[in-house]
């Protein structure tokens, strides 16, 4: 009996991966370590059983109808899934899969990281040493930014990834710790002590803002000019989530103008962002290029999970993990 076949976007998956993959399936592997294109997608879609993608892959109504009847199962090595129709895959009876949770506490420790960095300003202090500017040894207002002790930390979504993040927060010894979720109330976050506001309210009652929302038409660009008016002069904004939930260019007026003390970003809107880009002329801003989740063993779990999505459908089950909005 021949192998299912299956389709990778890219090699550069963990060895340990692949090679479960390539014990069950017969694998055809876009061979060159980049995001694979929409033609090259159409050109080598058609006739597989399966296809193990990433988040920077193209997965619409066009490639998703090219592949076929034969198609059971689209898994993504992410947990985001916006860049899949899933209305299409549903539509043809395509489970598709993500690989949610290994990732959380990789993502937290960044994004408390972030908040250290851009509250503390730490990268513009060390800039200031690499051009020289560094004239006398001590002032005491020089470089003075905020720390996390006493601070009111303000949430937008209360998943996973962020209660992980406010129980690291906890033992700086925080203030208090709020949050907005359309879902509310969040009973664990609720026990941690966190306590749920109006969205209005959390942002102009939080010392640093942290945002772990989907990307979808009701969150996309909901950061944007007025939003950014309503925090506090010293608030400091980290985004987490996804890029297109900030307008860049209000963002940047904010951060230009005073607005808002300080930001950091894991993702931006596009990526990669250009660099000629006027968010990297900003002193108060510092940007990542999407790295949330880039721990070895974080990523050895999700390409294990995504490939054991796809050997559950193709056995007759139902996907490990799948999409659930």
């Amino acid at each position: 009996m021949s192998k299912p076949k299956v389709l990778l976007t890219r090699p550069d998956i963990p060895a340990e991966s692949l090679e479960k993959l390539k014990a069950f399936a017969d694998v055809e592997i876009q061979p060159e370590e980049r995001p694979i294109t929409k033609e090259e997608l159409l050109k080598s879609i058609k006739g597989k059983d399966g296809l193990l993608c990433m988040l920077t892959d193209p997965i619409d109504a066009e490639v998703i109808e090219a592949a076929g009847e034969n198609l059971k199962i689209i898994a993504t090595m992410s947990v985001g899934y916006e860049h899949i129709d899933r209305k299409t895959a549903e539509k043809h009876k395509i489970a598709v899969s993500n690989t949610p949770f290994v990732s959380s506490d990789s993502v937290a420790e960044l994004t408390v990281t972030l908040m250290l960095v851009a509250g503390r300003r730490v990268v513009e202090a060390a800039n200031v040493i690499k051009r020289g500017d560094w004239t006398y040894s001590w002032g005491p207002q020089w470089l003075c930014g905020a720390g996390l002790a006493g601070a009111t930390i303000g949430f937008v979504g209360m998943g996973k990834i962020a209660r992980s993040v406010l129980s690291r927060c906890q033992a700086f010894g925080i203030k208090e710790a709020i949050y907005y979720d359309k879902f509310h109330p969040i009973e664990p976050a609720e026990k941690m002590g966190c306590k749920f506001k109006p969205l209005d309210e959390v942002l102009s009652s939080a010392d640093f803002i942290v945002t772990l929302t989907n990307l979808n038409e009701e969150t996309r660009h909901m950061y944007n000019k007025a939003t950014f008016a309503k925090m506090k002069k010293t608030a400091v904004f980290i985004n987490t989530s996804r890029g297109g939930v900030v307008d860049q260019d209000a963002l940047y007026e904010a951060l230009k103008h005073g607005v808002i003390r300080a930001a950091a970003l894991d993702v931006s809107e596009p990526e990669p962002l250009p660099k000629e880009s006027k968010l990297l002329t900003l002193d108060n801003l510092l940007i990542t290029p999407h790295i949330g989740s880039a721990e070895t063993n974080v990523r050895v779990q999700m390409g294990d999970l995504a490939v054991s999505n796809i050997l559950a459908v193709l056995e007759g089950k139902d996907p490990v993990t799948p999409v659930r909005d």
